[in-house]
């Protein structure tokens, strides 16, 4: 276990005004922050202020670039998108970011081991981003509590994670590999074009079910 909070720590219940998602890949640099910006953007595309801001979007890396800039290919992709990468620092994966995630979405099925492995009662709430995605499209979305009724879009989430843990046992991934996104890094940027797309492709209905709220 690495610097941080012991396994053994009583955790303090998570504010129910604040709903904090956290991607995790290996270095920090590439796969999760190009998931991290896209999901503020879309987040901050079809939420109000007040709503967008009750959802924290964070990422980091078990092996991470500890203040590191982001790849520059990754940005490159970022922009094609409409998506700004400035400001963007690495960061190290410790106890403290999985205890106070309530949903931790990884870039590959190591990744989901090693977050789990932290303790924290964390695998509940950890997914690789591709298998949260398969799991939430079988979620009927009337289900879930609609943010348009007057509750935070907070509580919604936390129902879409209750969900798809549920789900988790009862539908399987064809492979294990369909549930993970592949490493880009030193990878030539038609590799990172293909990297954006699939974590793109993956969000957009984890967003959607998140919202309410469809992609424009």
């Amino acid at each position: 276990m690495g610097p941080g909070l012991p396994a053994y720590v009583t955790v303090s219940p998570r504010p129910l005004d604040s709903f904090r998602i956290l991607f995790v890949c290996t270095g920090n640099v590439c796969r999760s922050p190009i998931a991290e910006r896209l999901t503020r953007h879309e987040l901050d595309t079809r939420l109000s202020g007040t709503a967008a801001g009750r959802i924290v979007v964070e990422s980091a890396g078990t092996w991470g670039h500890e203040g590191a800039p982001m790849e520059a290919h990754a940005a490159t992709v970022l922009g094609e998108y409409g998506v700004d990468s400035g400001g963007f620092v690495g960061r190290e994966l410790l106890d403290e970011h999985v205890v106070d995630a309530d949903l931790v979405l990884t870039a590959t099925l190591d990744h989901r081991a090693q977050v789990i492995s932290m303790g924290h009662a964390a695998g509940l709430r950890t997914f690789t981003l591709k298998e949260f995605t398969r799991l939430v499209r079988r979620i009927d979305p009337s289900t879930l509590p609609d943010p348009r009724g007057g509750v935070h879009v907070t509580e919604r989430a936390r129902a879409l994670v209750r969900a798809a843990a549920a789900l988790r046992g009862w539908l399987l991934a064809a492979t294990p590999e369909a549930d993970e996104v592949d490493d880009p890094y030193g990878a030539p940027i038609g590799m990172f074009r293909n990297c954006g797309e699939e974590i793109f492709d993956a969000l957009d209905p984890v967003v959607t079910a998140l919202t309410g709220i469809p992609r424009r």
